[in-house]
């Protein structure tokens, strides 16, 4: 019998996958090592169809040593991780605040008068709206709860807060809802924070409402700015959001890898960032 060598640590014989107990335990291994699996990915190394891995999947899910997610599954440990992640916002404030904060200022020096803004419900992404002081003339449009009761206190903005549903750790606006709203405006600039952020996996984001939101917002503005300090490069959260080559600019702090500067740059992200 001839070796067959899926994306495992371990190089594995062909009789394994002929069962599909063999099959499955090493999805499991899988999940041990990278704590999420994909469909399409263990159909096209373990040479059955998606119909198959889907059922495996499910199997594994009744046994509880699963948890299945769109397109794929994860780790109990994986669910565990995000939940431990879902912080409330008055403590993921503090965190790298000072980073933060001078990262919402290079990130407000790209706006211009007359300019409609789109700012999502990170930390980071607040600091832009505490940096707009030499404005008259913007329209504001956000999901974040935070930032509109502070763009409001200018008094010279029109001020959108999206419809929907509340997520009370982010104090963020998701769903269909918000999201059916997004759809009605055209953004100069989206102001993006994200949790996570790596080249192979993109932007991404301990929970999947957030992440199909910050979708729509990505789809409805000219230029995407992502904010984040450097602290959430090379990870990886639950859902995903978009590619790097979804975002005309990265504005961070410059702890960031050069390599990971430099292959953005390869890919046309320009990436500026900020000393602190």
């Amino acid at each position: 019998m001839g070796i067959f060598a899926p994306n495992l640590n371990k190089t594995i014989s062909m009789n394994i996958y002929d069962s599909a107990q063999g099959r499955r335990s090493a999805i499991l291994q899988r999940l041990k090592e990278d704590s999420t699996v994909n469909v399409t990915e263990l159909s096209r190394d373990f040479g059955v169809s998606e119909v198959t891995i889907r059922k495996d999947l499910r199997i594994l899910k009744e046994r509880k040593l699963l948890i299945r997610v769109h397109g794929g599954a994860i780790t109990q440990a994986s669910e565990a991780r995000s939940e431990e992640e879902e912080r409330n916002f008055s403590f993921k404030r503090l965190v790298n605040a000072r980073e933060k904060e001078a990262i919402g200022r290079a990130a407000a020096a790209h706006i211009k008068n007359g300019d409609t803004i789109l700012i999502d419900s990170g930390t980071t992404a607040l600091e832009v709206v505490h940096n707009l002081h030499k404005f008259n003339d913007l329209t504001i449009i956000t999901n974040s709860v935070n930032a509109m009761m502070d763009a409001l206190k200018y008094k010279r903005f029109k001020v959108i807060l999206l419809g929907g549903s509340v997520r009370e750790s982010s104090n963020s606006i998701v769903g269909p809802l918000a999201e059916s709203n997004l759809k009605l405006f055209y953004c100069d600039k989206l102001f993006l924070g994200v949790d996570s952020f790596s080249l192979e996996a993109g932007l991404s984001t301990p929970s999947m409402e957030e992440a199909s939101t910050n979708q729509v917002m990505i789809s409805r503005a000219r230029e995407v700015i992502a904010v984040f300090d450097s602290s959430k490069i090379n990870k990886r959260a639950l859902a995903f959001i978009a590619m790097p080559d979804k975002i005309n600019t990265i504005i961070t702090d410059n702890h960031i890898p050069s390599n990971i500067r430099n292959q953005l740059k390869a890919m046309k992200v320009n990436v500026e960032t900020v000393a602190v």
